[in-house]
């Protein structure tokens, strides 16, 4: 039966939580047990008892393998970051009593590289009292490690997080200048035949994802998998001022590289290929005046740094 009563903070069963946690995590009842250092009985009678509480199964026991429920699905991330901020604040207190807990963020490495590196310099300078930690990776969405808020690259979605939208990508094919001068009066469609594509490596995508978005706005035939990825943009575009091929950029990322004449844009084919970075973090985080304070701050210096963008066009 669904439990009809709220349940009071007092009285939380932190160990029944405990257990529940090792065991979600890992789908299995012996190696959470083995986790924590307990018998196998002993976390089953927390998971049980923890079921009685909420009056919801929050494993189906009912297969071979251990299934998380829509309860079990819906309590093991909240569980699971309670425990992980109560471990680093607690850590943090032990080294320093006197700091506060860091913000972890985490930033795609290109735009971490082009546009963030020195807007976290000038947020050192106005906040020196709030600590960030910096994580990175290729990923499309949310990225797998836990973070109190992140950047993220994707197209526009909707889930249960506040998302704000910093930067939308507009993105053509760069070289350098002497790559574009050898296929001068070439077609878009014969330059982009006749050398190396450079791609970025984005996780769980198809190599040539981003490529065959560009290739299908512009009509133009393609084969999008052909050529070298790499780790991020700013290592495609980096190789392709040094060396042949075409990467495909954010021209707004790479406006310096551009304006100094290290990359070209070749031909006048800009493309919005609906991807952009977003902010994302919890609703209930909005409520740490740090992180709600940090978000602020994001927020503005995008936009101005949007704005000094367009009025330099």
């Amino acid at each position: 039966m669904a439990r009809t009563s709220p349940v009071n903070r007092r009285w939380l069963p932190l160990n029944a939580l405990r257990a529940f946690d090792a065991v979600g995590q890992r789908l299995s009842f012996t190696a959470g047990a083995q986790a924590l250092n307990v018998s196998q009985s002993a976390v089953s009678r927390h998971v049980i008892s923890l079921e009685e509480l909420l009056g919801h199964k929050l494993f189906d026991r009912s297969g071979q393998t251990l299934v998380l429920t829509a309860a079990g699905k819906a309590l093991l991330p909240e569980v699971s970051k309670s425990f992980d901020r109560l471990e680093q604040t607690m850590n943090a207190i032990c080294a320093n009593p006197n700091a506060n807990r860091p913000i972890r963020i985490h930033i795609p490495p290109t735009l971490l590289q082009q546009v963030v590196m020195p807007m976290i310099q000038a947020f050192r300078a106005e906040h020196p009292e709030i600590r960030i930690d910096i994580s990175s990776s290729g990923a499309v969405g949310l990225p797998s490690n836990e973070t109190d808020m992140a950047i993220v690259f994707d197209r526009p979605n909707i889930d249960d997080r506040v998302t704000d939208l910093l930067w939308m990508v507009r993105v053509a094919p760069v070289s350098s200048p002497q790559t574009a001068e050898r296929h001068a009066g070439k077609s878009l469609e014969a330059f982009l035949a006749d050398n190396d594509l450079l791609h970025v490596k984005l996780e769980d995508q198809p190599r040539g994802l981003l490529w065959s978005t560009f290739a299908n706005q512009c009509r133009i035939t393609l084969d999008a998998d052909r050529g070298l990825a790499f780790d991020s943009n700013a290592l495609a575009v980096s190789y392709a001022m040094n060396s042949d091929g075409v990467a495909l950029a954010d021209i707004d990322m790479f406006a310096g590289e551009i304006a100094a004449g290290q990359l070209v844009v070749p031909y006048d084919t800009v493309i919005n290929d609906g991807f952009g970075y977003y902010l994302k973090l919890r609703p209930d985080d909005l409520a740490d005046p740090t992180i709600s304070l940090v978000r602020s701050w994001l927020i503005a210096h995008f936009a101005a740094r949007q704005s000094d963008s367009a009025d330099a066009e």
